[in-house]
């Protein structure tokens, strides 16, 4: 009986130790998870970090005078990041007019207006030099003069801020859209946004390619 009893007690602190061997082994699997995952964490932010750092130095040559540079500096920005910052649309967009790609500069400025309306840092600005381009784009369209290389940002996805949510384009958040008839007006309800004339950031991005399908067509 004795031996039966040792045997148990040790097969018991076998399987204890076995036990808290394996419970080891899963604590320092999760430690390294988590210590693998706030790395990833790490590195994602330093990556944004230099990249504002770089579109810095894009605004800085920018604002003195050498567009080349800074518009070179834009698009390797745009070329590298996964969602574009909202003030890069701006940047891109004067900086375009600067360079005499109007249609460039009226593109990335609606872009911008259109994520911050009239409350963003650069709203008034982005207006201004949205309707100068245009202006010029439309002296330019006379003459036939063609540009090369124009960066569209229909290519990308733009980054809606934090909130991830945006004014609705094609009813500017009314949810209702008026189109003009020959026996009056005509009011629709907006096929693409809530009933707050909201889109998500995806269903905005989707929208400005034209991929968005109507939810009640």
């Amino acid at each position: 009986m004795r031996i039966q009893v040792n045997s148990i007690r040790a097969t018991t602190r076998i399987f204890l130790v076995t036990m808290c061997l394996i419970t080891a082994g899963h604590a320092l699997m999760a430690q390294d998870r988590e210590k693998a995952e706030e790395f990833a964490r790490q590195m994602e932010q330093a990556r944004k970090a230099a990249l504002m750092r770089e579109l810095d130095s894009g605004v800085y040559y920018m604002d003195n005078g050498e567009y080349k540079k800074a518009d070179a500096i834009f698009r390797h920005v745009l070329a590298t990041v996964k969602s574009v910052p909202s003030d890069l649309t701006y940047y891109f967009g004067k900086n375009s007019f600067y360079l005499g790609m109007y249609k460039q500069s009226i593109d990335w400025l609606n872009k911008y207006i259109q994520l911050k309306g009239t409350n963003g840092q650069y709203s008034l600005d982005a207006i201004q030099w949205k309707k100068q381009a245009e202006q010029e784009f439309l002296k330019e369209k006379e003459t036939q003069a063609d540009k090369a290389q124009q960066v569209l940002s229909l290519d990308y996805d733009i980054d809606c801020g934090p909130s991830g949510k945006v004014v609705c384009p094609a009813c500017k958040g009314d949810h209702v859209i008026i189109r003009r008839g020959a026996f009056g007006d005509e009011y629709k309800t907006c096929p693409y946004c809530n009933e707050q004339g909201i889109l998500t950031c995806q269903e905005y991005n989707q929208l400005i390619r034209g991929k968005l399908q109507p939810k009640n067509p």
